[in-house]
């Protein structure tokens, strides 16, 4: 019987790239003038695209605009934007969830950089929201194509490397956000990272097939090692191990050293000399073939008789 760390993990297989893809759709009614190059990196206050030859610009925020700003409109969608135009370098107003006559008079300043008519007023279809820079994955849309409110225009993901991983429901036990991974690069590189996003993702199936759920879990690749480690690699296949459970200096045993006892419960067969008679024991964590036990009499050192 020894003393040792038991870990729970798992190693299945992951795709390195960019992380989820979303997608960018119009926001207003009109003619696609303008479209990026697949693989482009916009950043805040750049142009994503163009309808009727006025941009639509970027934005970071978590959350969509979804109606105009005007003088005396207020909440917190007023100050998502009001963050967003200071970090560009416009003044003068507060910072707020109120939009003022002075963040008009900054949005009217915004405009004329941006090439549109200063009207003071920021409707929702010319501003898109995103965590942060994004990268074009791909179009939806070609320029000169008719596009209004849900017309999807683009693809997109962020800037940063990401390992997305899918388990099977059975495995949701790995997956909690904020635990730590290891994923092995392409060299045999590894790496530490942890779980940033746990998803549930329901495939429809094809042809008449059952759907299906999986759990989906991405890993971003965003610590300055791990940024470093990947920074060569577009897209390509690795390893992540997963701890579902760790226990620090405990007694071990193999698992076929466990015996059920016929008043229930297990026990184990503990051997001093010649002789030999069966201990109850708690189990706990089970892993790589070994599992944790406690109970009278048990002590690192035991002799335990296994079925091997």
């Amino acid at each position: 019987m020894a003393e040792q760390t038991l870990k729970d993990t798992e190693t299945v297989d992951g795709e390195l790239g960019y992380g989820p893809t979303y997608t960018a759709s119009a926001g207003v009614k009109g003619t696609l003038t303008d479209l990026p190059a697949s693989g482009s990196v916009i950043d805040r206050g750049r142009e994503l695209y163009e309808v009727n030859g006025d941009p639509v610009v970027l934005m970071y925020g978590s959350k969509p605009a979804y109606r105009p700003l005007t003088v005396g409109t207020d909440g917190s969608d007023v100050k998502r934007f009001e963050v967003n135009l200071s970090a560009l370098g416009y003044d003068g107003f507060t910072v707020d969830d109120e939009y003022s006559s002075a963040t008009a008079a900054a949005v009217r300043e915004w405009q004329e950089d941006i090439g549109v008519e200063e009207t003071g007023i920021v409707e929702p279809g010319r501003v898109m929201f995103a965590r942060g820079a994004v990268r074009v994955d791909s179009l939806q849309a070609d320029v000169g194509a008719p596009v209004g409110p849900g017309t999807k225009v683009l693809d997109y993901t962020g800037t940063v490397k990401a390992v997305t991983v899918e388990l099977e429901t059975s495995e949701q036990r790995m997956a909690k956000k904020g635990s730590a991974v290891e994923v092995v690069l392409p060299e045999n590189e590894t790496v530490e990272a942890e779980i940033d996003e746990v998803t549930t993702v329901i495939d429809p199936g094809e042809q008449g097939a059952e759907p299906t759920t999986k759990v989906e879990v991405t890993v971003w690749l965003d610590s300055g090692a791990a940024a470093k480690a990947a920074k060569e690699y577009a897209l390509a296949s690795v390893d992540v191990t997963f701890t579902a459970g760790q226990r620090e200096n405990v007694l071990t045993v193999p698992v076929t050293a466990l015996v059920a006892l016929s008043e229930g419960g297990f026990g184990v067969e503990v051997v001093k000399g010649s002789t030999s008679a069966f201990v109850p024991v708690e189990t706990g964590l089970f892993a790589d073939g070994k599992v944790e036990i406690s109970g009278p009499g048990i002590a690192a050192g035991t002799v335990v008789g296994t079925s091997e």
